[in-house]
Parts: structure tokens; C-alpha cells; sequence
């Protein structure tokens, strides 16, 4: 198993960007797509946003793209995340025809990160925000949102709260690759020292992810945060998905693509690899293998390597019941954060009633009906303690 860097990872920000957002400057012919997504709450106001983004020029994206340069590519991918999102759920009946000066742009920088042109978690989230204090840690007292739809407390809060679960899990993607090692070398006192540190980190996860409700209120998000993160797929209000207008290979063909959803973040998904927790064939299983590939190519390296290279579960087996116990305190914590997960979404999207196009509450933003099969999932990972 590789170190995190040869993911592009870190202890200190886990799959956060390495650059933060307020630190990165996009070329000069970059400055309308800039000047509009930076009042992009402004245009929305208006009940004209399309007006204004379908008169937007078309900069030279494939100039930026042939640098190389990753950080100023997932900069310009989060402010066309937005315009894109803002253009098809920015008015009170969604369009179904991207026209070609969002479109090519979108589309050539979802090519170049690795994931379909809709907006992500990596948009939304992963390289959305930025510290106050430079010297400061990555905590929620030292966060800044940097691009919003709306705007306001509660759509702030609902990212940021991830962007500090993020950095914490950091070091918990280190542990695990410890973790590994030390399972394969046989060394029973390191490994388990190593879960009681684990089972140390997910107290503060669980604890951030506590703190969702004191900034995020279930209506705002519900009607107001949550309608703009919708894909086109399995919506019904837009059944057909989205015409890309202009992009070649789609031969103008509507596309249907998953939302914008929490499941895409990369961290559950990497201790199911390390602690080896498996799921029955449902709905939301295959859902979320196909989630697999909406995350950056590197993230998606890291679950996969994690898959092939974890014999945790089968070396803890073999042990005493300290390590076991440690093991079992460690698949509970994972268990515990989708039971809150699972709460969330029955208090912030199935109790909550809307009549906006495509806000369904009985579907996730991804386009899945959820409650069923987060309970499932829930379950069995509590199950598989050994």
C-alpha cells in the first residue's frame, strides 16, 4: 500500500485540495466566468439567471488545461460547477438544453479531473473552501465557504461541516495505511495500538458531524440549498437528463447524471476497504459503485488499492480479544456515522415537503430513493463486528 502523497493525500487534509481556493488565480480571459460566478446569488435573485450566464464568453479552457496546472483546473471546475447548476435549477421550471458557452467548457474540464460533467462533491466540497487564518487549523471556527448558490449560514455550514470532517478523516486514511502494513507484517501490538488511536479520530468526526443542526436548519436546506444540487438522472423533473449543446461525442443527446450527494465523498468508502465491510446486492449498493466513478481519479485509486491490499479483518480474526475489541470499537464508529447520516436525511430531506421541480423528498440528490437502503447499509456494517 502506497503513502498517502502517492494519492495526492494528506494527514492534515485527507482528500481536500492541497491548494486552497483563495490562493489560486485563473487566467485573464477567465474574468467574466469570474466576476459572474462571484455575484452568482445576485443573478439567481433576479429570476433571470439564464439571461446572464447564456451571455457569458467562452474562455481559452483548453489553454488552461494543457498546463497541467490541477489546482487552477479544480478552481475553474468549482466556478462552472455553479454557473451550470445555477443555469438548469435557477429558475422555477429547469432547462434541458445546456447551451455550448457552459457546455464545452464543463465538459473539457470534467475531462481533464476524470468524472462526468455534472457537479460533484469535489466541486461542492473537497476544493470549495478556504482558512481565515493561514496559520490557523482546518476547523470549522477557521473556515470560509468561497463559491455559494444562495448563500447564508445554512449553506455554509452544511459544506463546511464536511470540510472539517474531511481534514480530520486525514489522518484516519494514514492510520489505515499503518494499519495495513502492520496487519501484514503480523504485528499484533501495533495494529492494535493503531485502532485505539483510530477509534480516537472518529470520535471527532462523529463529533463534527453532530454540529450539522446548529447552523443548518432542515427547511432552509430542504428549499433552498438542496434544489441546486440535483443532477438529471432519475428526476423526474427532468426525465430525459441534459442536452450538452455543442459537445460532439453526445451527439445532442440528453446525458442523465447523478447529483451532488455526500455519498460520493471518498472516506467511508476507504474504511469498508480497510475494515473489509461488505453489502448485499441493492439498489443503493449499485448506486454507489457507480458513485465510485463521480470522485477524482486519484481518490478512486486510493478505495481500490485499499480493497486489494487490506487483510485487516481476517489478520484481527487470529488475535486476543484486545485487538479484536479495538477492531470491533472501530467498525461501530463507521456504523454510528451512518446512523447520523442516516438521521440527517430523514429530518433534512423525508420529513420536509416542497413543490419545486425536482426537490423530491422521497430522493436523494444523487437520484435514489434512500431511507430503505441507508438503514440496510447501516445494519450491515454494525453486523460485521468479529
Amino acid at each position: 500500500m502506497h503513502d498517502l502523497r502517492h494519492y495526492g493525500l494528506s494527514p492534515e487534509r485527507g482528500f481536500l485540495s492541497a491548494t486552497e481556493i483563495d490562493e489560486v488565480l485563473l487566467p485573464d480571459d477567465f474574468a467574466e466566468v469570474d466576476d459572474a460566478a462571484a455575484i452568482l446569488s445576485g443573478l439567481v435573485s433576479t429570476g433571470q439567471v439564464r439571461r446572464w450566464l447564456g451571455a457569458l464568453p467562452i474562455p481559452n479552457y483548453g489553454a488552461l488545461i494543457e498546463t497541467g496546472d490541477t489546482a487552477a483546473i479544480g478552481v475553474a471546475m468549482v466556478r462552472y460547477s455553479f454557473l451550470v447548476q445555477a443555469y438548469v435549477w435557477g429558475e422555477p421550471t429547469p432547462i434541458t438544453l445546456l447551451p455550448a458557452n457552459l457546455a464545452l467548457p464543463f465538459v473539457a474540464l470534467s475531462d481533464a479531473i476524470g468524472f462526468p460533467p455534472v457537479m460533484n462533491y469535489a466541486g461542492y466540497v473537497l476544493d470549495n473552501w478556504y482558512r481565515l487564518d493561514k496559520t490557523g487549523p482546518i476547523a470549522l471556527e477557521n473556515l470560509v465557504m468561497d463559491q455559494h448558490f444562495a448563500g447564508g449560514q445554512d449553506e455554509n455550514w452544511f459544506v463546511l461541516v464536511h470540510v472539517a470532517i474531511e481534514a480530520v478523516a486525514g489522518r484516519a486514511l494514514a492510520l489505515g495505511v499503518d494499519l495495513v502494513r502492520a496487519s501484514d507484517a503480523g504485528d499484533a501490538a501495533t495494529t492494535e495500538k493503531l485502532l485505539i488511536e483510530m477509534n480516537g479520530v472518529w470520535d471527532e468526526i462523529n463529533a463534527i458531524f453532530d454540529r450539522m443542526v446548529e447552523k443548518c436548519d432542515p427547511y432552509i436546506y430542504f428549499n433552498r440549498v438542496r434544489p441546486y444540487i440535483n443532477g438529471w438522472k432519475n428526476n423526474p423533473a427532468m426525465p430525459d437528463g441534459l442536452i450538452y449543446e455543442g459537445v460532439a461525442r453526445f451527439d445532442g443527446k440528453p446525458q442523465a447524471l447523478r447529483g451532488q450527494t455526500g455519498s460520493q465523498s471518498s472516506i467511508v468508502p476507504s474504511m469498508d476497504a480497510l475494515f473489509q465491510v461488505t453489502h448485499t446486492d441493492d439498489e443503493l449498493r449499485a448506486f454507489l459503485a457507480e458513485l465510485h466513478h463521480y470522485r477524482p481519479r486519484q481518490h478512486r485509486a486510493f478505495i481500490e488499492d485499499m480493497q486489494a491490499a487490506s487483510h485487516l479483518r481476517d489478520f484481527a480474526k487470529t488475535q486476543g480479544k484486545s485487538l479484536k475489541d479495538a477492531f470491533n470499537a472501530c467498525v461501530e464508529q463507521v456504523a454510528r456515522f451512518r446512523s447520523r447520516h442516516l438521521e440527517y436525511a430523514a429530518s433534512y430531506i423525508n420529513k420536509q415537503a416542497s413543490n419545486a421541480a425536482g426537490n423530491d423528498p422521497d430522493v436523494g440528490t444523487g437520484g435514489t430513493p434512500f431511507m430503505k437502503y441507508l438503514k440496510k447499509h447501516r445494519d450491515e456494517n454494525r453486523a460485521q463486528v468479529i
